[in-house]
């Protein structure tokens, strides 16, 4: 079967999340509406991470498989047939056992909080009026660096939600764009637990407010048991986007 690697950015204001469901509106029912719509036939499609309702993406990955050849201007039609909120950014032939989950080595997701009202980009940041610490924000980061157990981050998972709660995480940097108004936080791991960056950063602004000590963001980091103290302070699905993903050359 031929196999395809397909690069897809979207707007996940629309949507219930990347992944299908019986009876919501998703970013890869779209996708494979669209697919099965040209290709007439149904499709193996499976996306690189499971975006949450809400949540972007700007380098998602997803393999599709089909046993029909593919037109020559196949990225052209995917295009015209998918919504104005998504789009393909890449078509390339992938090796045939490509699987775009379990092939990739890490996601990086990007994570955009205003310092200031904008006017244009409500939809795609969390503005936080309060003043923030960044020098503590940035040394709170890098705590979070190395394998740490985010079973607390992910306090109160829907069924499903079973990925394992021991993350390599190779970095997390906090970086000020004063001249746009924006704080970009970059979380690159190699798997995460639902809602792991979301809280993750909530956590990180409640250092930056001076609500959280850093000693006290590190004890959340591998924090057991069930009276341990859950990071549960949960950032808008608005300013997430899912940045990239990265497999072997």
């Amino acid at each position: 079967m031929p196999t395809w690697k397909l690069t897809i950015e979207y707007d996940g204001s629309r949507y219930s999340g990347w992944q299908e469901q019986t009876n919501a509106r998703t970013v890869m029912g779209e996708l494979r509406h669209a697919a099965e719509r040209i290709l007439k036939e149904r499709v193996d499609l499976m996306g690189a991470g499971r975006t949450d309702a809400g949540v972007h993406a700007t380098g998602q990955v997803a393999h599709l498989r089909t046993t029909r050849r593919t037109p020559p201007n196949f990225l052209a039609q995917l295009n015209e047939a998918l919504p104005h909120d998504i789009a393909v950014r890449e078509v390339a032939s992938a090796p045939a056992r490509f699987h775009a989950r379990h092939d990739a080595l890490s996601r990086t997701y990007l994570y955009r909080i205003a310092t200031r009202k904008t006017a244009f980009d409500k939809k795609f940041v969390w503005w936080v009026k309060d003043p923030l610490d960044l020098a503590a924000m940035d040394h709170a980061a890098h705590l979070a660096e190395g394998r740490h157990d985010f079973s607390r981050f992910r306090h109160g998972a829907p069924a499903g939600a079973d990925e394992p709660a021991l993350v390599d995480v190779e970095a997390v940097t906090v970086e000020p764009q004063p001249d746009d108004g924006l704080l970009l936080i970059r979380v690159t791991a190699s798997h995460y637990v639902w809602r792991m960056v979301r809280r993750l950063v909530g956590a990180l602004v409640q250092v930056g407010k001076g609500a959280l000590s850093a000693a006290e963001f590190e004890r959340l980091l591998n924090a057991q048991g069930p009276d341990a103290p859950v990071a549960e302070w949960t950032a808008p699905a608005s300013g997430l986007f899912l940045e990239s993903v990265r497999y072997r050359p």
